[in-house]
């Protein structure tokens, strides 16, 4: 039996930097997402109570603050829903246009541009790493080498940081991280963050994409050949007698087309930019996440020939082959109406929820107690919860229980703060009437807005238990 080596040790992937549309829509993604990652949690924003911090996970105090929307403990089907809607999402775009998002989004693909981004800025372009690579240890490597691991930690560790802050307060979380008196949990978080993108980002790179990413493994059960992929046009790049050099006479297209080669001189520009070093020229490989610098550097040769671009582009196997491609059909409709229906649920639900929310829960030892004026006595403990962001104030009574008494104790004033809840404890008791042999009796707690934002009333069912 032979032992086969699947993943071959070699030295780290140096990609060459190319301009172009995609090139730019990269970056600009880039951009905007480092910007929202390490921006957000410093951004302020009022509240009549609360954090001021515009996006603020609060553990210990059970809210989870967004801009103007608050979720609470009890709304964390939210997030059920909104993993769902990622999902099918990221299922629905993979189904046409294939793996858009690990070429542009993907968390692996924005950190290792990133710190390949700061390599070239050290180091220099593809050409001068790999001289610096092969050079032997000198003052020079040593410098540019320790200047980039670096910067590759201090942005890993700010990683780190940065995930932390959207769990306290920003400026607070940093002051202590910093003079030694923040909560273990954070250094312990930053540590890990830290750990894992400068390896990941900075070592693993390509691997990640090749070998250790799921999503590679399962993205050609989506992909049918109406799949808007990156692909080269063999037909037109190979033509009868395959590609060749723009040498001599063979610069003219012309030339080339009788002597049946096709648009391709060979230059392997696609294979150098290209960030897990695959040759798309060899077709839809699982390392391909569909970046489209390929597409940048094709079409940066084809302007430099004078001929049309799209050598290589984003277009469907059908379409390579002179078909129409379809991108109506049942699994494009099935993942399309899946998306759609999760968002309208879930904004729904959003704006639906619920100001003020009320339970009533029966003390269950005992269920009842018999008085000495011959009263049944029933306990509740009645929890209201005011989700706004004004004071409010309520009034209590049992609806559909004739004669019933209710005591609330000692308490007199059901007022609540904003974002705040309180329990009471309930007991009504009733006469049961002659003859009456019903033991168990519905009837609905009617809880009534006084003051504050919410003005309906709300309705708690439940039963009142008798010997």
């Amino acid at each position: 039996m032979s032992i086969e080596q699947v993943i071959e040790p070699k030295s780290s992937l140096q990609p060459r930097s190319v301009e172009g549309r995609f090139r730019n829509i990269k970056t600009g993604i880039l951009v905007v997402a480092y910007a929202a990652f390490f921006l957000l949690p410093w951004l302020r924003w009022e509240r009549a109570v609360g954090p001021d911090q515009a996006i603020l996970f609060d553990i210990p105090g059970r809210r989870y603050y967004m801009f103007d929307l608050v979720m609470h403990a009890q709304d964390i089907f939210w997030l059920t829903a909104l993993l769902f809607l990622a999902a099918v999402l990221l299922f629905f775009v993979t189904t046409l246009f294939g793996r858009v998002f690990c070429g542009y989004f993907c968390f692996q693909t924005l950190w290792t541009d990133a710190f390949r981004f700061i390599e070239k800025y050290i180091q220099g372009d593809r050409v001068a790493r790999l001289r610096l690579d092969k050079q032997p240890w000198n003052a020079e490597k040593i410098r540019k080498k320790g200047l980039t691991h670096a910067l590759w930690l201090l942005l890993a560790l700010w990683t780190g940081i940065s995930f932390a802050l959207y769990w306290g307060d920003a400026f607070e979380l940093t002051k202590a991280f910093f003079t030694g008196q923040a909560p273990t949990a954070m250094y312990g978080t930053a540590i890990i963050l830290m750990t894992t993108t400068y390896l990941t980002a900075g070592w693993a790179k390509e691997y990640v994409c090749l070998h250790m990413c799921p999503y590679s493994r399962f993205q050609s059960v989506m992909f049918d050949q109406d799949t808007m992929i990156v692909s080269y046009d063999k037909n037109r790049g190979e033509g009868s007698t395959g590609r060749i050099k723009p040498v001599k006479e063979m610069r003219d297209q012309g030339n080339r087309q009788a002597a049946g080669h096709g648009d391709c001189v060979d230059c392997g520009l696609c294979v150098q930019v290209c960030p897990t070093g695959i040759d798309i020229r060899n077709g839809l490989q699982i390392g391909c996440i569909h970046c489209a610098l390929c597409i940048d550097a094709c079409d940066g040769i084809m302007d430099k020939q004078g001929w049309q671009r799209g050598l290589i582009r984003y277009t469907s196997e059908h379409a390579l082959e002179g078909k129409k491609t379809k991108v109506i059909k049942l699994r494009t409709l099935g993942y399309g109406a899946a998306t759609l229906l999760a968002t309208v649920y879930l904004v729904w639900s959003i704006a639906s929820s619920k100001l003020l929310e009320a339970t009533a829960v029966q003390i269950r030892s005992p269920l009842f107690v018999t008085l000495s004026d011959g009263r049944i006595q029933n306990s509740y403990e009645v929890k209201i919860n005011n989700k706004t962001m004004e004071a409010g104030r309520y009034t209590l009574a049992v609806e559909n229980l004739p004669n019933a008494e209710l005591d609330l104790g000692q308490i007199t004033d059901l007022s609540l703060k904003p974002d705040s809840s309180m329990r009471v404890l309930a007991k009504i008791r009733y006469t049961v009437p002659p003859g009456d042999t019903q033991k168990n009796r519905e009837f609905q707690f009617r809880l009534t807005p006084v003051e504050g934002k919410v003005t309906e009333p709300v309705v708690i069912p439940s039963h009142f238990i008798t010997p």
